[in-house]
């Protein structure tokens, strides 16, 4: 038995934003590409196919972050019910990125650029840059028992000495 088959999780993400932002980016894919393919209609599905792969240069772009949008919230939505876990020596988010335990330090709520408030992750690597860990409006647990159980994680993986409460 690895590390990784002892999961456990710590948060998970709420399913509507996800699978609001599904339809949304579909919807706009298929108002772009209807968009393009609409006035070439009469020449047939190949002008059709051709106006919507190169047509207007923004119009493709736009299908493009539509398609990316989709796909995100889609990979996200896959992982939503373990979106934060750990297997007693690193801190996963996602499946993609991870921390040692023993080097983190806190977790803190912090506004970003855009105004969107998230709770993010300090580890101890000599870096000032903290990681974000998860958007609060996608978060289907409270802000602080999040916090508290990645700190609780962390304190038993041999991290720093941390009261954490636990209920």
């Amino acid at each position: 038995m690895t590390h990784r088959d002892r999961k456990i999780v710590i948060a998970r993400l709420k399913a509507k934003p996800l699978l609001a932002g599904q339809l949304v980016s579909a919807l706009v894919f298929t108002a772009l590409a209807v968009g393009q393919a609409a006035p070439v209609a009469a020449d047939g599905a190949a002008a059709m196919l051709r106006a919507i792969l190169f047509g207007d240069a923004i119009a493709s772009a736009a299908m493009l972050a539509a398609l990316f949008a989709f796909w995100t919230c889609l990979r996200l939505w896959r992982q939503r019910d373990a979106w934060i876990f750990h297997d007693g020596a690193r801190l996963y988010r996602g499946g993609a990125l991870s921390w040692p335990l023993a080097l983190v330090r806190d977790v803190v709520i912090d506004r970003g650029e855009l105004g969107i408030v998230s709770l993010r992750l300090v580890v101890d690597d000599d870096s000032e840059v903290t990681r974000e860990l998860v958007k609060l409006y996608l978060l289907a647990d409270r802000p602080e028992v999040v916090r508290d159980a990645v700190m609780f994680a962390a304190a038993r993986a041999g991290g720093v000495a941390v009261s954490a409460s636990v209920h």
